[in-house]
């Protein structure tokens, strides 16, 4: 096997179908072989019965994993993760747009350069505008500047664009791509964060395995960013998210001096 994703969806009706049918596009014309994981976080629309029919339509390609009800991030994805049999994962939110010739750069990555754990390609919302994606590890500061005025710093981070390959601190989970070794080496999400910090702490515990987090901005993918925790009013994911950056801090012993690990630009890779 050589690709196994793994998508996460909670009422994600009016975004899966594009998914799965952009992914599956790009593995197919790329003849790979490959396993979607679909974990479905409880939802209460119509996104179950969209996926049953695609398990339906593609029974050797579609695995559906069903929930009662919305268990997070961590839990759910670590499900399908301990199911995979690829020798590459790709991690995805189920309202990320696949472009056509997406994965085979991104594993080509993997074979050109060492020590490499987890791969993240561009994110960019349907307007063409750049996501920010990816980040140094954040600090109590940051966390402030970053909920308050990420409009601004996005429109700042437009002007001063990575354009080549490049090691991070690390890449949000919206889409990863990662060696199915890393798995071994690092663990499973940490099941104490319900919802976020979860792909900081990963990132952070692949660096410390030996293995590297890589930007490659020469490889782009839509992002929808459907963010239930986005916004200035108070919900149950919002607060756990603010439990997760205190797991976090405390984890990892730091609040204000963050980890040094990364930040070195790399040739070009494609």
């Amino acid at each position: 096997m050589d690709i196994s994703c793994v998508i996460l969806t909670w009422n994600s009706e009016k975004y899966i179908s594009k998914c799965l049918e952009s992914l599956m596009g790009d593995l197919n014309e790329n003849q790979f072989s490959y396993e979607i994981f679909v974990v479905d976080n409880g939802s209460t629309d119509n996104t179950v019965e969209i996926v049953n029919l695609y398990e339906v339509k593609f029974p050797q390609r579609i695995f559906p994993i069903y929930l009662k009800k919305n268990m997070g991030t961590t839990f759910s994805r670590n499900l399908a993760l301990r199911r995979v049999e690829g020798a590459y994962v790709v991690i995805m939110d189920s309202d990320v747009e696949v472009m056509r010739g997406t994965i085979r750069p991104l594993v080509k990555i993997f074979q050109e350069y060492q020590n490499v754990g987890i791969v993240a390609p561009k994110l960019l919302y349907p307007t063409g505008h750049v996501q920010k994606s990816v980040d140094h590890f954040p600090t109590l500061l940051d966390k402030f500047k970053r909920y308050f005025f990420l409009k601004m710093i996005e429109k700042r981070q437009e002007k001063e664009q990575i354009e080549s390959i490049t090691e991070v601190d690390y890449a949000i989970s919206a889409m990863w791509i990662m060696k199915k070794d890393v798995l071994n080496k690092v663990g499973f999400l940490d099941e104490a964060i319900f919802y976020a910090p979860e792909d900081v702490d990963y990132c952070l515990r692949t660096w410390l395995s030996g293995d590297r987090v890589l930007y490659c901005p020469e490889v782009t993918a839509i992002h929808q960013t459907q963010e239930a925790s986005r916004g200035f009013r108070m919900s149950r994911l919002k607060i756990e998210h603010i439990k997760g950056l205190i797991y976090y801090f405390k984890k990892h012993k730091y609040l204000f001096r963050r980890p040094q690990v990364s930040g070195r630009l790399l040739s070009r890779c494609l």
